[in-house]
């Protein structure tokens, strides 16, 4: 499987715009060497149990979970935001996970939705769910509540497009500060990661400007921006007509709008359309097999029933980690699970 995936002539055939590419530019495009070499390092560092069942095997399972998107549950927050099939991979899981939320029609604080990501992901970073509350509630107090459909539209924008919004910030607040389109200066990637320093030093500029600033001009320098920029940035047609519908846009309403548009979720291709949120039938079968189960065990109880539940839902619709954290959660009762038991009761 893994010879036929980096085979040149492998490579051609699979390149999904069904033109010919050069080998080089397929493989940085689709990151193959990305996952090979992580699997490579899972390997060495577990060869002890991955040689009891296979090699062969252990590389047919870790390119079949990318390939289904199963690969980013557990894994550290580098991994999950090093490529947008990663990124897409972990929103989807969020919201299978999670999506009984929206089905309840509970609302939640932005740190009761950092404590689940951090389920799934254990060292997921605030900042991200800071600006993802702040285009919710544009820039009001990020303390409130809110509903799951607003929130997971949201974090995925601000999510798979954190490089671009960061750059748009900054183009945003040099608009504001009245510097000319022609002298905008956009931060290279070296100073991305300053960038949130930045903004909180511009947050009494912006709030002093309430009424935003020109569409059409914001919308030149985003275009001009987007000729040179390296990571994924949303559909230019889609960014255009989101900002043809102001007379006067604010950062934080122009990203709620794009956040709503059904051409942004199309395009990153992890969640259903807006009307589709909370259907998942496959799901629904397996929470009905669980529940089933559970109420004809004799001696079983809400509380060990919760448990139950939540940990067949993880197993089966949440993608394990690798083989061997697989295994290790089969083997320990008490292990990883704990702390979604824990957070449910």
């Amino acid at each position: 499987m893994l010879i036929s995936t980096l085979s040149p002539k492998r490579v051609t055939r699979m390149n999904r715009f069904n033109s010919t590419v050069p080998d080089d530019q397929y493989l940085a495009d689709s990151n193959v060497l990305f996952y090979l070499s992580d699997a490579v390092t899972q390997l060495l560092e577990h060869k002890d149990e991955y040689t009891q069942f296979g090699v062969i095997r252990y590389f047919a399972e870790y390119f079949s979970s990318v390939k289904n998107s199963n690969h980013v549950l557990f894994r550290e927050y580098n991994y999950i935001r090093a490529t947008p099939h990663n990124r897409a991979s972990f929103i989807r899981v969020f919201w299978r996970c999670y999506r009984q939320i929206g089905k309840n029609g509970d609302l939640l604080s932005m740190l009761e939705y950092r404590s689940l990501l951090q389920l799934l992901c254990p060292d997921f970073p605030l900042e991200i769910l800071q600006s993802a509350a702040r285009i919710v509630l544009l820039d009001d107090a990020i303390d409130c509540l809110m509903s799951f459909s607003d929130f997971l539209y949201t974090f995925q924008l601000q999510f798979y497009y954190q490089e671009f919004l960061d750059s748009v910030l900054v183009i945003y607040q040099d608009l504001l500060a009245g510097k000319s389109p022609n002298t905008v200066i956009v931060p290279t990637s070296d100073s991305i990661e300053q960038l949130p320093s930045a903004a909180a030093e511009e947050n009494d500029k912006e709030e002093q400007q309430q009424d935003g600033v020109e569409p059409s001009t914001l919308a030149q320098c985003i275009d001009a921006f987007c000729d040179r920029f390296k990571h994924s940035h949303p559909p230019r047609s889609c960014m255009r007509k989101v900002l043809e519908q102001f007379n006067k846009v604010s950062y934080y309403s122009f990203l709620m709008s794009l956040a709503k548009h059904e051409t942004i979720n199309q395009t990153i291709g992890a969640l259903p359309c807006k009307a589709e949120l909370l259907i998942d039938p496959e799901m629904d079968q397996e929470l009905d097999k669980v529940i089933a189960q559970i109420s004809v065990s004799p001696g079983s109880n809400s509380s060990g029933s919760a448990v139950g539940v939540l940990k067949e839902v993880q197993r089966k619709a949440s993608p394990r980690r690798n083989i061997h954290h697989r295994r290790k959660i089969e083997v320990e009762s008490d292990g990883s699970t704990e702390e979604t038991d824990s957070s449910e009761n």
